[in-house]
């Protein structure tokens, strides 16, 4: 149950991640589930706690959310050589 739950919860941070660095008509679900538990990863290691801890709170929600957009803006970083 933990999984399922670890995946949707990733689905909507890598999806509010893309809305807000406008990259969510180029990824599908599949890597907005990526972009969420990698972002999850990103923003537990820079702020401790992350939905990857296992408790799903709105601290730990945020933090991952953050860690999702630092990810994304790396990869426009690399892609076009700007954030956007």
């Amino acid at each position: 149950m933990g999984l399922i739950l670890w995946l949707i919860v990733g689905g909507v941070v890598g999806w509010l991640a893309s809305l807000v660095m406008r990259t969510d008509a180029q990824q599908g679900i599949f890597l907005n589930i990526v972009v969420g538990i990698v972002g999850a990863f990103i923003g537990g290691l820079l702020f401790g706690g992350s939905i990857n801890s296992g408790t799903i709170t709105v601290s730990t929600f945020l933090v991952s959310l953050v860690g999702a957009i630092v990810l994304l803006a790396i990869v426009n970083l690399v892609r076009r050589g700007a954030v956007r």
